[in-house]
């Protein structure tokens, strides 16, 4: 049956270069390398095949061993090759928003904080009307005690006291 020249283009698409394969194979062992390397308790977050938990598992026992840790990044790497990987990319996904997330929340307490010490009373009714469930007795005590430190400019416990109140009671 004769070939017409559609055919032989469709039979070039479906083709990687040996380049291509190469570049694939490489981000492969960079994502392999990359899963090594996390901690145990990370990886237990991860929805792996066991094929994949066992080659880590590996992994971990010849860390030190240059050559040999190598060589099993590849096989990882292949094996990563034939694994649906759109589960694991998720997953890391969301392990590395919630850093982000509480990143932020930190930053917003932070902030808080310093507005109820320089704002004073005015600051206090206006966090406790948004967040009932603060004691007003408590926190006023925080924030004068802070305030006093920050006057005497030596921030110590009571300003490390206010922020971890914050952070205990308050949901952002």
């Amino acid at each position: 049956m004769p070939h017409s020249a559609n055919d032989i283009d469709d039979f070039d698409e479906d083709l990687k270069s040996k380049s291509e394969v190469k570049r694939e194979m490489l981000r492969l062992q960079d994502y392999a390398y990359k899963l090594i390397k996390m901690s145990k308790h990370q990886r237990s977050r991860l929805p792996l095949t066991d094929e994949l938990k066992e080659n880590l598992v590996l992994a971990d026992k010849i860390l030190n061993k240059h050559e040999a840790l190598r060589r099993h990044v590849r096989y990882v790497a292949k094996v990563l090759s034939e694994t649906d990987l759109e589960p694991i990319n998720q997953a890391l996904d969301v392990m590395a928003n919630k850093h982000q997330q509480e990143t932020a929340k930190f930053v917003y307490l932070e902030a808080l904080r310093d507005e109820l010490i320089d704002q004073g009373n005015e600051k206090i009714e206006s966090l406790l009307s948004d967040t009932p469930t603060l004691e007003r007795q408590k926190l006023r005590q925080l924030v004068r005690q802070a305030s006093k430190e920050k006057a005497a400019e030596k921030l110590g416990k009571y300003y490390r006291d206010l922020f971890s109140y914050l952070k205990e009671n308050i949901k952002q």
